[in-house]
């Protein structure tokens, strides 16, 4: 049985493309405001077009790395629309020199700041109106590297998607009382602008393969509607091609 999100208020980070767009899609479609945020303004105009051509959105120019923008982002945003019943944290990177022999501590910096402080920032913004409202719902977007460490995606992207289950974990341990419940998305290969960032960018046959961003928007806006009474801790979702079962990520499989 799946609930309605009319009323409903959602705010995802890194909504402007991706799976944060795909997540905002989701949400708009099943009812919800949905509020995105992201650190460029043009991307965020262009999702925000093509979201409120679907229903009622708003965009926000946000960095989660700055924990008093996020602070403040939140404060504006509650004082507008007075709750926040979804929070979806989605904006995400990882290092283009990711390896150990390459990888610089700025760069891990980098990735710590975005991918696990912005994520608790955001939590930690919208919790206290999520009590007083009596509930809530708060999605970690993680990944299968939070699950099977990879050379592929490296030690900062591996450690930090790991530490979001435990954040997820955490908030699901503390808050359940409050009615309020977390999950941790983990998708394996997803075909999203990230994937530019590798070492060697993967081909447009491989992309193909991977999961497509709508289907992570399915999976999202699937946990949002669930009912309250119930959790789903994590969902993993990966390519039916999936190239850590098979061990190859130089070329999709040969036509028979």
């Amino acid at each position: 049985m799946q609930t309605s999100l009319q009323g409903q208020v959602a705010w995802v980070t890194g909504g402007g493309s991706g799976i944060g767009l795909a997540a905002a899609t989701a949400l708009v479609k099943a009812g919800a405001h949905v509020v995105i945020s992201g650190r460029n303004a043009q991307t965020n105009a262009t999702a925000l077009a093509t979201l409120q051509a679907l229903g009622s959105a708003e965009a926000q120019l946000l960095d989660v790395a700055d924990k008093h923008a996020v602070k403040a982002a939140a404060d504006s945003l509650l004082a507008m629309h007075k709750r926040i019943d979804i929070l979806v944290n989605s904006a995400g990177t990882n290092a283009t020199k990711r390896n150990f022999d390459v990888l610089t501590t700025d760069a891990w910096d980098d990735v710590v700041a975005i991918n696990l402080s912005g994520s608790f920032y955001c939590v930690h913004a919208v919790l206290p109106a999520m009590r007083a409202q009596g509930g809530g719902l708060i999605i970690n977007v993680s990944s299968w590297a939070g699950l099977y460490a990879s050379k592929l995606t490296g030690p900062a992207y591996n450690a930090t998607k790991r530490a979001v289950l435990a954040l997820t974990e955490s908030i699901n341990m503390e808050e359940c009382g409050h009615g309020i419940r977390a999950s941790s998305v983990l998708p394996g290969e997803v075909a999203t602008p990230i994937m530019l960032k590798r070492p060697v960018p993967p081909a447009q046959e491989l992309l193909d393969l991977m999961v497509q961003v709508e289907d992570m928007g399915a999976a999202i806006g699937f946990i949002a509607q669930m009912p309250a009474r119930s959790c789903i801790n994590e969902l993993v979702i990966s390519p039916t091609h999936n190239r850590f079962y098979l061990g190859g990520f130089e070329s999709p499989p040969k036509s028979t």
